[in-house]
């Protein structure tokens, strides 16, 4: 007799779904307690994901652009200002997060690996973002070199703030690290008119 395979079908947007559910609960992803809240295996689960380091990164950015997006619309500065207002919402946010607190205090060295492992995602789609966000102000032109080196910089100096206490074990002056970031920011503007209406911004990824 041919035998039945009653192996339930999830795609990897489903996994990813139920990944940021189970997060935000948890503060964590356990791959045994998400293949069993999606009703298939482990072994299936891992087949979608491949690796835990590499949900877990799909899952903190996917949360992360969530609160960048919202800080993009609600900004109410335009050029340099409007860049800088993005990331102090962005910051106060993913700060505020509960479940995300405690990701980096239970798993410090997960957080870290996956967080600057440039091979997960997070610190390049980090990068990819904050390009499009110097596309938006309205005081370019700006190179392509100059760029892609901005938001390098610029994105360190954020995950400086944001996660000093996991790299040092002390917090980073956030009045310090911002007075950095408008710097980088003020030497590769336009020295031309910095216009202070906020730009309009293509519609952000949701």
């Amino acid at each position: 007799m041919a035998s039945t395979d009653t192996r339930r079908v999830v795609s990897q947007d489903q996994v990813l779904r139920g990944a940021c559910l189970f997060f935000l609960r948890h503060g964590r992803v356990e791959m045994d307690a998400l293949a069993a809240s999606l009703a298939i295996s482990r072994a299936t689960l891992y087949r979608i994901v491949h690796s835990r380091d590499g949900l877990l990164a799909d899952v903190l950015w996917s949360l992360a652009d969530r609160l960048l997006s919202r800080a993009r619309r609600e900004r109410t500065n335009g050029g340099v200002e409007g860049v800088l207002e993005v990331t102090r919402r962005f910051v106060a946010e993913l700060r505020a997060a509960g479940p995300f607190r405690a990701f980096l205090r239970g798993e410090p060295e997960t957080a870290a690996r996956v967080l600057f492992n440039s091979s997960s995602g997070v610190h390049r789609r980090a990068v990819s973002a904050q390009k499009e966000i110097l596309l938006e102000v309205d005081s370019g032109p700006w190179s392509t070199a100059a760029l892609d080196q901005v938001a390098f910089l610029y994105v360190r100096i954020v995950e400086s703030t944001l996660y000093a206490e996991l790299l040092t074990g002390a917090p980073l002056d956030p009045a310090l690290a911002e007075t950095a970031a408008r710097t980088i920011l003020l030497q590769h503007a336009d020295p031309g008119p910095i216009s202070s209406a906020p730009p309009s911004p293509s519609s952000p990824r949701t």
